[in-house]
């Protein structure tokens, strides 16, 4: 297989200035309803790129729990993880959405900083029991010799909580990504692709400026 070779147009349709909302937010929604109702497998992942204190650049996929003005993007996780200590070190991260199958991208960048514990408990409470156990089980990045060792540690946390609610764990929680930019892509014919970035300074209002592909 020839790599170069391999390639195909973007015929989904343009975006153009008329069709964009003054809000980013009320444009993210719009895309998103778009990606749901278009039966997208995971319309609600996206890409965390953190930096750590030795400079290195790393990046994984979480889901989105949460947007909008006042909430920014949520996300959730272990707060002993590789990404909760890069954000430590450097709270700026660039979130990315994939939507390949709409020839759309939309990548977002602004600070991280944790939500409230109450914000958390809602959230936590509100997810499957086996989900609530698995935050438990896993030391999250830290190395394991099996796959075993972690299902040794879920029975372990199965047994713990045999009886009543599994309380929040102290060491996870959620993450609220703040923007001051926000880029919409959408392919184009002949790779003249549609870009238009959103950004903004502290709190005044949204600039929008149309990119070169």
């Amino acid at each position: 297989m020839s790599l170069k070779d391999h390639r195909r147009d973007y015929t989904k349709g343009g975006l153009s200035r008329s069709d964009l909302s003054s809000d980013p937010y009320q444009q993210f929604d719009r895309w998103l309803q778009q990606a749901i109702d278009a039966g997208l497998g995971d319309p609600t992942g996206m890409v965390v790129a953190t930096q750590d204190e030795s400079g290195y650049l790393w990046q994984r996929m979480v889901l989105l729990k949460d947007v909008g003005v006042d909430k920014g993007f949520v996300f959730f996780t272990n707060y002993s993880s590789s990404k909760a200590q890069a954000i430590d070190h450097n709270p700026r991260v660039s979130l990315h959405f994939p939507w390949n199958e709409l020839d759309r991208q939309v990548i977002v960048g602004g600070v991280a900083s944790k939500i409230s514990k109450l914000e958390t408990a809602h959230y936590f409470l509100s997810r499957p029991r086996e989900s609530q156990l698995a935050a438990w089980a896993s030391h999250q990045s830290r190395p394991i010799s099996a796959r075993s060792v972690l299902e040794q540690q879920l029975h372990a946390m199965k047994e713990k909580f045999s009886h009543g609610d599994i309380p929040v764990p102290d060491f996870w929680g959620g993450y609220r990504v703040v923007p001051d930019r926000i880029e919409f892509w959408q392919g184009g014919v002949n790779r003249l692709h549609d870009r238009f970035r959103y950004y903004r300074e502290g709190e005044s209002d949204w600039w929008i400026e149309q990119l070169q592909p």
